[in-house]
């Protein structure tokens, strides 16, 4: 590659020499060509003044000479005369006229003449140009102004749960609430008393107290007043009389819910109900004995407690 490079450069040395001989060459052939012009024009201008001077001056060159002098002269007026009349039209259009230098010779490669060297392929060598961008990187400029945000994509998946964070400083404490209301309420009576029916409807009133939270069974009435509104469970246990029928009514306010029955027989027994009632606040449950229609009794003495009556909340309302 180094030897390619050393011999285009010779080749082009060589080159603008032979370009400085033509130039020379041309301006010499220009110099001739305007001298032979310029001499040209010193005998044309020669020639008119003979012409002038042999028409001014006939008559001293018939009265000096003799008469083959004046024949000779008068030849030579004429020839004059007549290529002065023959050359008037080029001498007036010379000074319009410019000597024109010779065309140059037809470009050709100045590796033309030489011979590549053996071996070696003849072509013109490939030249790239590589330009170090480092040089011409500038410095950094400004930061830009934010663009506008473009469209939302679309949601990612979770990631996975973070490390737990440490706990956090006591708050303040919060105003005070409004008192507590009881969420609660049970009871449990019982009869030491025998009962029997009578020509109106009875109220089965108790004598003893087992539990009675709040007061909400009323001892006097015979009947459970409720505070707390919710679902309750009730629970009543009777001992029948010989030969005679059982029948009490479990009662909410003033209408029948359930009955405790028994059939006449020989032998007495113990008699149960149970069921579970939604109360509101207000409502009132209690036992009735039925009327004399039908002979019935509720046995009892005052040494043992034969007849019970329970109930107690068991899920309060939502409030």
């Amino acid at each position: 590659m180094r030897q390619t490079h050393v011999c285009g450069g010779v080749k082009r040395g060589k080159e603008r020499e032979r370009e400085r001989e033509r130039e020379r060459e041309r301006e010499k052939e220009s110099e001739s060509e305007a001298e032979k012009w310029n001499k040209r024009k010193m005998g044309v201008r020669e020639n008119e003044r003979e012409g002038e001077f042999g028409r001014a001056s006939p008559s001293f060159l018939s009265s000096a000479d003799g008469p083959d002098d004046n024949k000779r002269t008068a030849q030579v007026a004429g020839t004059g005369a007549v290529m002065f009349e023959a050359l008037l039209p080029t001498l007036l259009f010379l000074p319009w006229v410019t000597p024109v230098p010779p065309t140059s010779t037809p470009c050709h490669r100045c590796c033309d003449h030489l011979e590549p060297p053996e071996g070696d392929v003849a072509h013109t060598p490939e030249i790239r140009t590589h330009i170090d961008m480092t040089i011409l990187k500038g410095d950094t400029g400004d930061r830009g102004d934010r663009g506008t945000p473009g469209k939302q994509g679309p949601e990612g998946q979770p990631g996975n749960p973070g490390s737990e964070g440490p706990k956090g400083s006591t708050g303040e404490s919060g105003p005070p609430g409004s008192p507590c209301r009881p969420r609660y309420a049970a009871f449990s009576v019982g009869r030491r008393k025998a009962l029997h029916s009578e020509e109106h409807y009875q109220t089965l009133l108790f004598d003893v107290t087992f539990v009675n939270l709040r007061d909400d069974f009323d001892m006097f009435s015979g009947r459970f007043r409720c505070r707390v509104s919710g679902v309750y469970l009730f629970n009543v246990n009777l001992h029948t009389w010989n030969f005679k029928e059982t029948y009490v009514h479990v009662m909410q306010n003033e209408t029948e819910r359930a009955i405790v029955y028994a059939q006449p027989s020989e032998r007495s027994i113990m008699q149960s109900q149970s069921l579970m009632l939604p109360l509101g606040r207000g409502d009132q449950v209690w036992l009735r004995l039925f009327k004399r229609e039908r002979e019935n009794a509720i046995y009892s003495d005052d040494t043992d407690v034969y007849v019970t009556f329970n109930g107690h909340l068991i899920k309060p309302d939502e409030e």
